[in-house]
């Protein structure tokens, strides 16, 4: 069985022995020896995965760990993992156990994370060792038997059984061996006196001490312990503590206190003088602290990493000048500190993506880790909070930056991402990394418009084909192509024609041009849609209207209305010669049928008989005197009004008016009566006169007859009534109330008012207006209005008669 396990562990080195302990969830372990050769198997990765080669190389399968050395190789065509590097485990573990590295195994499209766990397995390729080649003791001869002497611990950095086991002490008569444990497994030695020396008879003693591993060959160190006889020294030194307790703080500055050691010695002189020293101190803590020989003050002397070294347990002997002495242990625990920000490593990231991805959308894959542990070791990873990003957590260290709404190329078409990781220390340290992503366009916005509606301007009588308008825009916010617009006149009609036989619309630019030429007099707006259409796939579309309105140009004269020209002038107005300055002789009325400034007309007096008795108001052609008519001025005149628009240039017409000055008809008569036409005139003017008064008077008499026969229904009504015994209603119109009850009044009264004067400027006649009072009146009494209604009538004829002449 020993032979066939010395077999074993020699074709270790030659060969790997490789245990797959488990596959769950995408992580796999492996356990390989320390010390094997670059490129040798450590597993399947692909049979293990479940993954075939052609994903692997698909993929891109790589090693990701964030360390400085990569140990292992990745074969992607094989599909095994190989050693890349020598691995010893003391180097890359010291004492802790078990020893075990982990890495990613990472692949794209889709992204796959696996992870890979290494177990580092020890080989006995140290021997013990001692700090020093000799041990020198000296004791006294009046040592009492029982007593101990703590030995020079030696040290094996291999783990496990091929550690540290024995010691051995080479024979003799007087001492025996002793092993002892510490809490954390290391093994020193102490000497028991088993039979007093004897100085006389042997004064120096040479003795080995052999530390010896489980390996298998076994490994050995030893050390010679050269141990001289002193005089008596009854009295060994004693501490006051059997085991110190200390902390010290990671990155402590040299010269640190820890802490003081104390022992007594009950003897006086040179044999009660006791000095401190270590015991051999575990791995490289002798390098850490320093104990002062006479006052047994420990302090810092090399630099203290907690993520190296934890804690760390130290025996002190103390001894006085007799070569006696005593032991206790110092336990001095590492305080962590947040010396160590926390590290990002991007493993994988897409740096475009699409606006339309959905929210959940994996962007990058990253790992942060940081070495300092518990508190300091909480690592928080977050995002601007503005950002449409969210942060979730995969495998241990690891995570994944997904999409956490909808993107919106046109609002924003790209991102500066800074994640920050964040330990929990005090204060906290943190790490920052910055990813850019670029949003790819998708066509989802259609042109907009610059305006909701437009409105063109055209000068009448322009020329075909000329451009009339260039303000149209329409904008996409989505980018290249999708953004290319493009202008489309829509089909309607304008006043039953097509649109396209007014206007046309240029498919690059949208100006829109004139095709044909605009009468302001005929068509003075018409309104067409302008569609604009992107160059997506599908394509997006919008409309605009736009009103085209026509400008007018001063191509039409003014047109007089008032007075009226028949074939010559004639006798408009009479002035009376009592008339005051102001009297209003007549008013010129006047129209141009363009409109704006073009239709602003003005007036004025071109020619006149006598232009110191006349005037014309500019601005509402109003003829007026301008001072007192007298007797001198004669009864002829003649005036000749110019009428102006206010366009550019120009246009006018001209009237005659003619203005009799006289106080009666007949002198005006005799004055125009060498004018035929005027004779006509007047003839004419009786003639619709005399009709008018025989109108009037066929109503006067219908009135008559229509009362007379409503009185006497009603007398016949109201007999037959008193004759038939039954009770009496009064009848009252509908809208009229009863003249004994107190419930209403008539609503519907008017007064006629007839204004006689020989000034037209101040005569009026009144129809119609509301009387001042409410006047209460019954339905038999209303012959008496049509009465004053007639006369009214009649009256204001006549007036109208008198007026005119």
């Amino acid at each position: 069985k020993a032979k066939w396990l010395l077999c074993w562990t020699s074709t270790w080195h030659l060969r790997i022995f490789v245990l797959m302990i488990s596959t769950a969830s995408g992580q796999i372990r492996y356990s390989v020896p320390e010390e094997m050769k670059k490129g040798a198997l450590i597993g399947n990765v692909a049979q293990d995965l479940g993954l075939d080669l052609t994903r692997l190389r698909s993929g891109r399968a790589r090693i990701v760990s964030g360390e400085t050395t990569q140990y292992t190789e990745l074969k992607t065509d094989k599909g095994i993992l190989v050693v890349n590097e020598r691995i010893d485990r003391e180097e890359l573990c010291g004492d802790t156990a078990p020893c075990s590295f982990s890495f990613e195994i990472i692949l794209e499209n889709p992204i796959e994370l696996h992870r890979v766990t290494v177990e580092i397995l020890d080989v006995n390729d140290h021997a013990p060792t001692f700090k020093n080649k000799v041990i020198n003791l000296e004791i006294s001869e009046s040592a009492t038997v029982g007593s101990h002497f703590d030995l020079e611990s030696a040290y094996d950095p291999d783990a496990g059984i091929h550690g540290l086991q024995n010691y051995v002490l080479s024979p003799n008569d007087n001492f025996a061996l002793k092993q002892h444990s510490n809490a954390d497994g290391t093994r020193f030695a102490v000497m028991i006196l088993q039979k007093p020396l004897d100085r006389e008879l042997k004064p120096h003693l040479s003795l080995k001490l052999i530390a010896v591993d489980g390996g298998t060959p076994q490994r050995s160190g030893t050390v010679n312990i050269e141990i001289t006889v002193l005089d008596a020294n009854d009295n060994p030194p004693v501490f006051n503590q059997s085991l110190y307790k200390a902390t010290v703080a990671e990155n402590a500055p040299l010269g640190t206190y820890i802490t003081t050691v104390n022992a007594s010695d009950a003897d006086s002189g040179s044999n009660g003088l006791v000095t401190y020293t270590f015991s051999n101190v575990k791995g490289k803590s002798a390098e850490k602290f320093e104990i002062d020989s006479v006052s047994g003050r420990i302090t810092v002397v090399g630099n203290i990493d907690f993520e190296k070294d934890k804690k760390f347990e130290i025996r002190v002997i103390a001894k006085d000048q007799g070569g006696l002495s005593d032991a206790t242990k110092v336990v001095i625990d590492v305080v962590d500190i947040n010396d160590n920000a926390p590290i990002i490593n991007i493993m994988s990231f897409s740096n475009m993506i699409s606006e339309d991805v959905p929210p959940g959308t994996t962007i990058a894959v990253f790992n942060v880790k940081d070495a300092d542990s518990e508190r300091n070791g909480q690592i928080t990873c977050s995002l601007d909070s503005s950002l449409p990003f969210k942060i979730q957590s995969s495998l241990t260290d690891y995570y994944n930056l997904l999409s956490h709404v909808a993107f919106d190329r046109e609002t924003k078409h790209e991102y500066n991402i800074t994640i920050t990781a964040t330990d929990s220390g005090s204060p906290p340290l943190s790490t920052k990394t910055t990813l850019h992503v670029k949003i790819s366009d998708v066509n989802d916005n259609a042109p907009r418009f610059t305006k909701p509606d437009y409105s063109a301007y055209v000068t009448e009588n322009n020329s075909p084909g000329m451009s009339i308008f260039s303000m149209i825009r329409a904008t996409d916010a989505d980018w290249n192509q999708n953004a290319r617009v493009s202008y489309i006149l829509e089909d309607s009609s304008v006043n039953g024609v097509p649109v396209s036989s007014y206007v046309s619309v240029s498919a690059d630019s949208g100006v829109i041009h004139a095709v044909r030429s605009f009468d302001y007099e005929q068509i003075k707006d018409f309104q067409f849609r302008v569609k604009a259409q992107d160059g997506g796939s599908p394509p997006l579309s919008s409309n605009v209207t736009v009103k085209m309105l026509i400008q007018d140009q001063n191509d039409n004269p003014p047109q007089v209305l008032y007075p009226v020209q028949t074939g010559g002038s004639v006798v408009a107005e009479m002035v009376p010669r009592s008339a005051d300055v102001g009297y209003l002789v007549t008013k010129v009325v006047a129209v141009d049928v363009d409109s704006g400034q073009n239709a602003w007309l003005s007036y004025k007096l071109q020619k006149a008989t006598d232009r110191a008795l006349f005037e014309v108001g500019s601005q509402n052609g109003e003829i007026r005197t301008i001072r007192q008519v007298s007797d001198k001025d004669a009864v002829k005149q003649r005036l000749s009004v110019i009428v102006e628009d206010n366009g550019q240039p120009s246009r006018s017409a001209t009237i005659i008016v003619n203005v009799a000055v006289a106080d009666s008809f007949p002198e005006v008569l005799s004055e125009f009566s060498d004018f035929p036409h005027d004779k006509e005139y007047n003839d004419n003017l009786t003639f619709y006169l005399v009709l008018a008064l025989a109108v009037v008077s066929f109503l006067f008499i219908t009135c008559l007859v229509v009362i007379i026969s409503v009185k006497i229904y009603r007398w016949r009504q109201s007999r037959i009534l008193y004759h038939s015994n039954l009770p009496v209603i009064p009848y009252y119109p509908p809208r009229y109330s009863d003249t004994l009850g107190t419930t209403g009044t008539l609503q519907h009264v008017y007064n006629y008012e007839v204004c006689r004067t020989t000034d037209s400027r101040k005569s009026d006649c009144k129809f119609g207006r509301a009387g001042s009072q409410n006047v209460v009146v019954h339905w038999a009494s209303h012959e008496n209005e049509c009465i004053m209604c007639t006369f009214c009538l009649t009256t204001f004829f006549q007036n109208f008669y008198f007026c005119s002449l």
